[in-house]
This record gives structure tokens, sequence and C-alpha cells, in this order.
């Protein structure tokens, strides 16, 4: 009796979108700091565009294998639901699941002692055990 409910994992556009600007932008930084590099300019803008270039494409990438990544499940598990049926006649006692249709006092089955008509007495939720 315990029903398992996924949830979908949805990745908005516009999240896609800024992670591909800034994969791009990356990209040009890389591109600007390669350039300076062969151009021998300054030494510390072009290591400074590296760094920034680098950095952004390993984010960037991260950041999406984070959205192809599986996505997380989320289980609910419905509890156990009991009917007790009581004999009037001579108190023998059943417990069974809960079916559809059960309600207080309902006439259902006969009894395995005297064959009457027994009585749902009760109809809980099974208590959750500690440690689980």
């Amino acid at each position: 009796m315990t029903d398992n409910v996924g949830a979908v994992r949805k990745v908005s556009p516009f999240f896609l979108v800024v992670i591909l600007i800034f994969f791009v932008l990356s990209l040009f930084a890389l591109f600007i700091a390669v350039q300076s590099i062969i151009e021998q300019a300054d030494s510390w803008n072009s290591y400074s565009f590296l760094l920034i270039g680098v950095f952004g494409l390993v984010l960037s990438v991260y950041m999406l294998l984070q959205t192809r990544s599986k996505s997380t499940q989320i289980t609910l598990e419905l509890p156990r639901v009991i009917t007790t049926l009581e004999c009037p006649k001579c108190d023998f006692k059943s417990v069974r699941d809960f079916q559809r249709g059960d309600y207080m006092f309902k006439e259902s089955g006969s009894c395995q002692k005297c064959n009457e008509p027994m009585k749902i007495t009760a109809i809980y939720r099974e208590a959750k055990k500690n440690g689980s």
C-alpha cells in the first residue's frame, strides 16, 4: 500500500539562456586572453582574462550538467488503514485491511465461530514504527 510519486524537474528556458550567455562570454574572454598572449600585450590583463575564461567555462559546463542530471525522487508513503470486525454474540474479533465502502457499524461477513454477522467496530490508521 505504498505509492511512489515521482517529482518532475523542469529547467526554465531563462536559466538555460543565462548559462548559454555565460558560456559565450567565457569563450570570448578566452579568445581575448589568447590574442593578448600571442601579441605579447600586457601580461596581467592576458592572464586575468585567461583565468576568467577558464573559470566561466568550467562553471557553465558544471551548471549545464547539473540541469541534465537525474532528478530527485520524492516518495509518498500512504499509511495502512485497518478495519476491526467484531461479532456481537461471541465477541470474536477480526482485523483486516480497509476496503472501499467500509463504515462504522456496517455488517460485513460472518463470524468464523458462530456464523453470526460481524459488525465493523473500528477503522484506524496503523501507527508509524519508530526508527523507520
